[in-house]
C-alpha cells in the first residue's frame, strides 16, 4: 500500500511524531550496534561497510540509521521483490538473502538479508527488519569481486535472486554453500567465494542483527498498540514528503524557474543528463535522465534501485531539518530513465562499479542542477587484492580477498569551505585501521595522509584528497576501480575544480622482468608506473600501489591574495583525535 493510499489519520501529536521517529530510528541503530559487535571481517567491524532499516509492511522504508545512503534506498526494491516472491509463504523464523540487481541489489558484494515481523498472533506481516553488508569476496574472476575488467555480471561472483537463508529458525549451511561456492565457479575463469567461513560467520550476523530489530519493533508495539504504531509509521512518511514538496517549491522560486539542467560524465566520456521539471502547484518534480549514455561494456553501469537511492539521498541531503530518511522523500519524485542506458542496463550487464562510482556521479549531477554545492570527489577508490581461486586442476583454494574505499575532498557550498580526507555522498564508511590492516593482511602502510593542494581554490575553498601507499609483503593481486581520474570535479560560482586522482603502481626493478641496468655498478631503481582508473596488476613482493585521490570543486571565485596553498583562511585541523573501533566504543559506553 503506498502513501498515497494509507487511511486517513488524525493529524500527529507533534511530541509523538518525534517519539515515533527516534524509536524507528533506535532500532536500526541498535540493529546496527548488534551488527558491528557480532560480525568478524573488517568490511563490517571495521570500515562499518552496513546497513540496517526498519520497513512498512508494503515494503517502504520508514526509518534507518545514518549507515549508507546508497544501501537505504534501494534496499525498499530489495524487500518489495521478495515479497512478490514469497509474501503469502513467510512464516516466523524465516529470513530471506539476495544481491541481485534485479531484484533490488546494488552491487553482487553487497547481500541483503530480510527478516518478516509478524504480530502477536504469527498471522499478519507488520513490518520487515533488513541488513545489507558489503563482502569482501563472493567468487567471480578475481579477489575482492571488485573485478576492474568485468563485462558481464557472471565475472563478479555469487548472484542471488532469492534465497531462504533461515526456514522457522532452521540455517541452510548446505543451501549456502550451493549459492556461493558452487554456482558462481561454473562460469568461465571464475571461482567461488575464497573464504566462505568468513561470509557465513558475517551473514549469521546479518540474520541476528534483524532479530535484535524484529525484538525491539514488537516491544514498541507492546507498548503503544499496533494501530497507534502503523498510525505514526505513516505520519513519519507523510511528514516527509511534507517536506520535500516545500524544498521543491522554495527551489523553483529561488531558482526563478521550475527547469533545471545538469549533465557531468563518466571517465570513458558517457554522459549522465538530467532535466527536472518541478510542479510548484503541488510541489512535485519529474527527474528525467533522457540523454544519459547507453549501456557500457565494462562494470559502470548501475542499477535503477542504485538511482533511486542517490536521488532520494539528495532529497534528504538539501533538507534543512532533522527527520528520518525514509519512502515519503521520493512520493513527490518521478523519475525516469531511458531503456538500455547506463542507468537502466541489460540483465546480464556488469554493475559492480555502478553502485559505487556511477551513483557518485548521479549525485553530482542532481546536485549541480539543484544549484546545491560544488562537487565532491565523485568517487570511492575502490581498492582490492587477495589470494585463492582455483588450482592448476580447477578445485578451489581457500584465500581471502580485502576490500577498502578511500575518502578524498568534499565539495564547497555557499558560506562553508569543504572538508578534506572524509567519505563523501553515497559511500559514507571509513578506511581500515593501519593497525587492523597490517595485522591482518600482509601489507605496510607507507604513508596515508592529506593531498596538499588537491581541492579547487575559490571563495569557499573544496576540500583535499588523501594520499594512501600500500607496500605488499608477498606476491598478490591488486585490483582499483576509480573515477575522477581524467576529468575534475566541478567548481561551482567560479570557483576552481578539484584536481583529478591519479594511481601510480612503483615496480621494483627484478631480472625475471628485464628491470635491471646493464651496468652491475648502476644501483636499481623502481619504476613509477600510471595504471590509470581502473586495472588489475599482480604486483610482487615489495611492490607498492600509490593512490592519490581527487580534490573537490570550490564555490565562487578566488579571492584576491589566494595563493592556493591553504586558500581563503581554509585550514586543515591539525589535533589529533583517537580513532578506531576501539575509540568509538568507549566513546558509546561513555555516552550511556
Amino acid at each position: 500500500m503506498s502513501t498515497s493510499e494509507q487511511p486517513q489519520y488524525n493529524p500527529p501529536d507533534p511530541i509523538l511524531l518525534t517519539l515515533f521517529a527516534n524509536r524507528f530510528m533506535s532500532v536500526a541503530e541498535a540493529m546496527g550496534r548488534s551488527l558491528q559487535q557480532t560480525a568478524i571481517s573488517t568490511n563490517i567491524k571495521e570500515r562499518l561497510d552496513f546497513s540496517c532499516a526498519l520497513f512498512a509492511p508494503d515494503g517502504d522504508l520508514v526509518a534507518n540509521a545514518p549507515f549508507i545512503p546508497i544501501h537505504l534506498g534501494s534496499m525498499s526494491f530489495a524487500v518489495k521483490y521478495q515479497m512478490q516472491l514469497h509474501g503469502k509463504t513467510l512464516k516466523p523464523g524465516d529470513v530471506l538473502m539476495t544481491n541481485s540487481p534485479h531484484a533490488g541489489g546494488s552491487h553482487l558484494p553487497d547481500i541483503t538479508i530480510i527478516s518478516p515481523v509478524f504480530d502477536a498472533k504469527a498471522e499478519n506481516i507488520i513490518f520487515f527488519t533488513a541488513s545489507r553488508g558489503h563482502h569482501a569476496d563472493i567468487g567471480g574472476i578475481l579477489p575482492g569481486s571488485m573485478p576492474p575488467t568485468s563485462t558481464t555480471i557472471f565475472e563478479e561472483g555469487a548472484n542471488i535472486l532469492s534465497f531462504k537463508l533461515v526456514s522457522e529458525g532452521v540455517f541452510d549451511h548446505d543451501g549456502l554453500v550451493d549459492y556461493m561456492i558452487t554456482k558462481p565457479a561454473q562460469y568461465p575463469g571464475s571461482s567461488g567465494c575464497r573464504n566462505l567461513r568468513d561470509v557465513e560467520s558475517d551473514l549469521k550476523a546479518q540474520v541476528a542483527a534483524n532479530h535484535k530489530g524484529i525484538q525491539l519493533i514488537q516491544q514498541i508495539v507492546d507498548d503503544y498498540g499496533l494501530g497507534t504504531v502503523q498510525e505514526y509509521m505513516y505520519h513519519i512518511r507523510a511528514n516527509a514528503e511534507s517536506s520535500v514538496r516545500n524544498l521543491l517549491r522554495d527551489v523553483a522560486k529561488r531558482a526563478g524557474t521550475n527547469i533545471l539542467q545538469a549533465v557531468d560524465y563518466l571517465d570513458d566520456g558517457s554522459p549522465i543528463q538530467l532535466k527536472v521539471v518541478i510542479n510548484e502547484q503541488d510541489g512535485s518534480a519529474e527527474l528525467d535522465f533522457e540523454g544519459t549514455g547507453c549501456e557500457i561494456r565494462g562494470n559502470l553501469n548501475s542499477p535503477i534501485s542504485v538511482v533511486h537511492s542517490a536521488v532520494i539521498y539528495c532529497m534528504r541531503a538539501m533538507l534543512d531539518m532533522d527527520i528520518p530518511l525514509n519512502a515519503g522523500c521520493l512520493v513527490p519524485i518521478t523519475v525516469k530513465i531511458p531503456d538500455g542506458s547506463l542507468l537502466k542496463p541489460s540483465r546480464t550487464a556488469a554493475v559492480c562499479g555502478g553502485n559505487v562510482l556511477t551513483s557518485q556521479r548521479i549525485v553530482d549531477v542532481v546536485l549541480k542542477a539543484f544549484h546545491a554545492c560544488a562537487a565532491s570527489q565523485g568517487c570511492t577508490n575502490n581498492l582490492t587484492f587477495g589470494s585463492g581461486g582455483k588450482d592448476k586442476d580447477g578445485n578451489n583454494v581457500v584465500g581471502y580477498g580485502y576490500y577498502e574505499t578511500i575518502a578524498g575532498g568534499s565539495g564547497a557550498g555557499p558560506g562553508w569551505h569543504g572538508t578534506s580526507g572524509v567519505h563523501t555522498h553515497i559511500t559514507n564508511t571509513r578506511i581500515g585501521d593501519v593497525e587492523i590492516l597490517e595485522r591482518r593482511y600482509p601489507v605496510i602502510v607507507h604513508q596515508f595522509g592529506i593531498r596538499e593542494g588537491s581541492g579547487g581554490r575559490g571563495k569557499w575553498r573544496g576540500g583535499d584528497g588523501v594520499v594512501r601507499e600500500l607496500e605488499f609483503l608477498e606476491p598478490l593481486q591488486v585490483s582499483i576501480l576509480s573515477e575522477r581520474r581524467t576529468r575534475q570535479p566541478y567548481g561551482m560560482e567560479g570557483g576552481e575544480p578539484g584536481a583529478m586522482g591519479r594511481n601510480t603502481w612503483i615496480k621494483q626493478p627484478r631480472e625475471s622482468d628485464g628491470d635491471l641496468p646493464e651496468d652491475p655498478n648502476e644501483s636499481p631503481k623502481p619504476r613509477k608506473i600510471n595504471i590509470g582508473g581502473k586495472a588489475t596488476v599482480f604486483m610482487g613482493k615489495g611492490d607498492r600501489l600509490l593512490i592519490e585521490t581527487p580534490g573537490a570543486g570550490a564555490w565562487g571565485a578566488p579571492e584576491e591574495g589566494d595563493d592556493g596553498a591553504q586558500g581563503c583562511g581554509h585550514e586543515h585541523v591539525r589535533a589529533w583525535a583517537p580513532r578506531g573501533s576501539l575509540a568509538e566504543r568507549e566513546a558509546a559506553q561513555a555516552a550511556f
